[in-house]
């Protein structure tokens, strides 16, 4: 999807540690507890949540940053924070995106060997309670396969970009 000149992958906060081969300010910004509550109070996200006992949030300015170049702002968040990206009215489409099964996800998440087994646990719960969640969206897609998956939301954005158009004449 990054390939396509008509998106902006937003680089989104957290205060979990970096990954294997993770950059700050390119995969995310790595923050203390401390810089990322600071941003809370300032009013710096556009939403935030505690995922994973973890903070995660999206910086308006990154937001503000791709969409003055005319691109649509990719935002990869949890269900949290597309809720409060809804109730703030911001004009956006929602796509919740699963893995074919939680057991696939299992199967993914360990086949990474990034996350110890407490983590892992965390996660599946979470996953299990966020699928409930996925009539909330304007769309579903399934990650059976990630070009196709990436491929389906392309579309659905294309779709909605014509639709737009179609609506100004």
């Amino acid at each position: 999807m990054l390939a396509d000149d008509r998106f902006g992958r937003v680089v989104t906060a957290t205060t979990r540690g970096p990954r294997e081969g993770e950059v700050d300010g390119k995969d995310y910004r790595f923050l203390t507890h401390e810089a990322f509550r600071a941003m809370i109070d300032r009013g710096e996200f556009l939403e935030h949540a505690e995922v994973h006992d973890q903070l995660y949030g999206t910086p308006r300015e990154e937001v503000d940053r791709i969409r003055r170049t005319g691109r649509n702002a990719l935002l990869l968040i949890d269900v949290q924070g597309a809720s409060q990206v809804r109730a703030a009215g911001v004009e956006a489409i929602t796509v919740f995106l699963t893995a074919p099964s939680v057991e696939e996800l299992e199967r993914r998440l360990r086949g990474r060997g990034t996350e110890a087994e407490d983590v892992v646990r965390l996660r599946l719960t979470n996953a299990r309670r966020e699928m409930l969640r996925a009539d909330e969206y304007d769309h579903v897609v399934v990650n059976d396969r990630v070009e196709a998956a990436a491929a389906r939301i392309v579309d659905i954005v294309r779709k909605a970009a014509e639709r737009e158009d179609q609506g100004s004449r």
